[in-house]
């Protein structure tokens, strides 16, 4: 079906306007919904900010600062953040702005050989929709735990603890298990002993905290190993469906209801985290822990991969590369000023991942004093932070109930928002593809319990004995740094070189009333993609297997599930550049027609010419020698 311009009140659209759906309404003879859009500006904001500021936020950039060098971890990433995050971010932002399409049809609208980088997108957004809720599943199993008047991981007193109780008093050194690197930590084992330790006691070699123990023995019953997946873990099963039906009522109605629920989920974890931050900073040895946490060492910026660990943050923390952003900005009125948003949303995540490293290196700080430690061994990367450290200085402090009742909310707060949003991504990308069929009835609302119920059955295999080998491949390789960095050479290529940068320049001009900065054209044509590229190379070359604990190593068969689950994204890419050409009919020079398609306007028609000979000459002049201009008939 040919693409016709359509006037709405919101201003032009290149999607499937009010128009074009009245008429398929009156063909079908039902009646159709309407696709909506965000009450106000308010909505959208809050929905993308609670997106984008997610727990990355809190457990990787502070960790990543202190190893890095401190305060010098900032000069990379500030050049990332110039040079690929925010260019990449109002691509995104401005493409489903301006199609009013989600991540799938979006790019068709633009040019179809690429329809394949929407596709690849939404089933990035179903892995990480599978494994991502875990965390939330974990933290919810905390928070329940965190009522009881006794915390259970303050003490060795417990079913699930090994070794006798010693007394009372503070524990020594934590034997904690890193779950997201590869360098050695000690593991929990059948001869250890749960010990708990006076201030000035010193610790057996084969002792082990409560808080570990209470990870590893109670909330995961981990086992030895993948092969060992064991029966399902009911209490984390539970709790995984409470988290699953919450998340289907917070999109069910899509942006009506989304809009509604991020005004909690997204203003919420703000005021949860500056109660964090008086009270750590507050805490005795806070000052050393923010010592730890901004002393600036020069000499880091010589490594390569202090840059690589930049990089990859700011694809992770901005959520670029998975089509959420389109989705959203989708939804906006077409003369929303989206570069004005983009800028606002980008300072506000990263000045978030800044502030959280003084709430969370303050209580390290704290720990490390009331134990005489390092802030080397204390700190912690990822869900060892969250369920082993933090709960850890909890404990220590007076009121640690209410200390771990707000933690453990801000964490659920803020993986949930980031939860539904992929979730409304997804339906989006899937209502848009086919809007005759979903926005009929209960459709939508049918699909999107079908899809919750069926990552829900997936995500079971993750809380078995098992599960969390399960869970480090699908992070490890699903939504990895090298698949996103990919997804953003493709598209910053796509608007850059196929569509064209200055001609999105002027698109987004038409939106919001002035043109756009130069440097957002040379970051799509040139910077952005050279500078993934590097990155994406770096990490190539630095790939190492995944392993648990530095020494369990997974059997061959699950590094081939790992492979396969990043392969099911990237492989999208070419199959469907093929496709593309196959499906069309007639000789090269015809089927360019199709593929390079667009929506025309009244002045577009050269522009739509120019379009067509940009695609002819980048994915077919290797087949077919490119025709002239005059050669090629009116876009119709």
């Amino acid at each position: 079906m040919s693409a016709v311009l359509v006037l709405e009140e919101s201003g032009p659209s290149l999607g499937v306007t009010g128009l074009e759906r009245k008429g398929k309404q009156k063909e079908a003879g039902e009646p159709l919904r309407e696709r909506g859009h965000w009450a106000n500006k308010t909505e959208f904001l809050l929905a993308v900010a609670g997106q984008i500021i997610g727990l990355g936020n809190v457990w990787r950039f502070p960790y990543l600062c202190y190893k890095n060098g401190g305060g010098v971890f900032l000069v990379p990433y500030l050049l990332f953040l110039v040079l690929c995050g925010i260019p990449l971010f109002l691509l995104e932002t401005a493409l489903g702005q301006l199609t009013s399409q989600g991540g799938i049809t979006a790019w068709t609208k633009i040019c179809p050989l690429l329809g394949g980088l929407g596709y690849a997108s939404q089933v990035i957004v179903f892995h990480g929709s599978v494994y991502y809720i875990i965390i939330l599943a974990w933290a919810l199993f905390y928070l329940l735990k965190s009522f009881q008047s006794v915390l259970p991981w303050a003490s060795c007193t417990n079913t699930w603890n090994t070794g006798q109780h010693s007394g009372a008093g503070k524990w020594g050194t934590i034997h904690s298990t890193d779950y997201t690197s590869n360098r050695h930590c000690p593991v929990l084992s059948l001869a250890a002993s749960c010990v708990e330790f006076g201030t000035n006691g010193t610790a057996a070699e084969n002792s082990t905290s409560p808080v570990t123990e209470f990870w590893e023995r109670e909330v995961l019953k981990l086992s030895s190993g993948i092969e060992e997946l064991g029966p399902v873990i009911w209490p984390l099963a539970l709790s995984l469906l409470v988290v699953w039906v919450t998340c289907y009522f917070c999109v069910w109605k899509g942006v009506k209801s989304t809009g509604k629920v991020v005004y909690i989920t997204a203003t919420f974890p703000y005021l949860m985290l500056l109660v964090l931050l008086v009270r750590g900073i507050t805490l005795p040895g806070a000052a050393q822990g923010l010592r730890f946490y901004l002393y600036p060492d020069l000499s880091r910026l010589s490594d390569p991969q202090v840059w690589m660990d930049a990089g990859t943050q700011v694809f992770y923390s901005y959520g670029i590369g998975i089509g959420n952003l389109t989705a959203m900005g989708s939804y906006n009125k077409y003369n929303n000023n989206c570069l004005r948003d983009s800028l606002y949303l980008c300072f506000l995540n990263s000045a978030t991942s800044f502030l959280a490293g003084f709430a969370i290196f303050s209580v390290l700080g704290f720990m490390a004093q009331e134990q005489g430690l390092a802030i080397a061994e204390v700190a912690e990367l990822g869900p060892g932070l969250v369920f082993i450290v933090y709960p850890w200085a909890v404990a220590m402090m007076a009121l640690p109930q209410l200390w771990a009742t707000c933690f453990f909310f801000m964490i659920i707060m803020l993986g949930l928002d980031t939860q539904f949003v992929c979730l409304e991504s997804l339906m989006t990308s899937l209502t848009d593809l086919y809007p005759a069929i979903m926005l009929k009835g209960y459709r939508r609302e049918l699909l999107l319990l079908l899809i919750c119920v069926a990552c829900f059955l997936q995500g079971l295999v993750m809380v078995t004995p098992g599960g969390l080998y399960i869970f480090q491949i699908y992070d490890h390789y699903a939504c990895t740094g090298p698949v996103l960095l990919l997804m953003s050479i493709c598209q910053s290529v796509g608007i850059g070189w196929v569509y064209g940068a200055d001609r999105f320049l002027d698109n987004i001009e038409d939106m919001i009333g002035y043109r756009p900065w130069l440097v957002f054209s040379l970051c799509w044509r040139f910077f952005t993609p050279i500078v993934c590229m590097a990155t994406f190379t770096f990490s190539l070359v630095q790939w190492s297997p995944l392993t648990m604990n530095g020494s369990y190593v997974y059997p061959g068969w699950a590094y081939g599930l790992g492979w396969l689950l990043a392969l099911s994204s990237i492989v999208l890419l070419p199959l469907w550049v093929l496709y593309s050409l196959l499906s069309s009919q007639g000789p090269l020079l015809q089927v360019s027609q199709s593929v390079s398609r667009l929506v025309r306007t009244k002045e577009s028609a050269p522009a739509v010419r120019d379009v067509q000979l940009i695609c002819l000459s980048v994915f077919l002049s290797v087949c077919h020698p490119p025709a002239s201009p005059s050669a090629l008939p009116p876009c119709r």
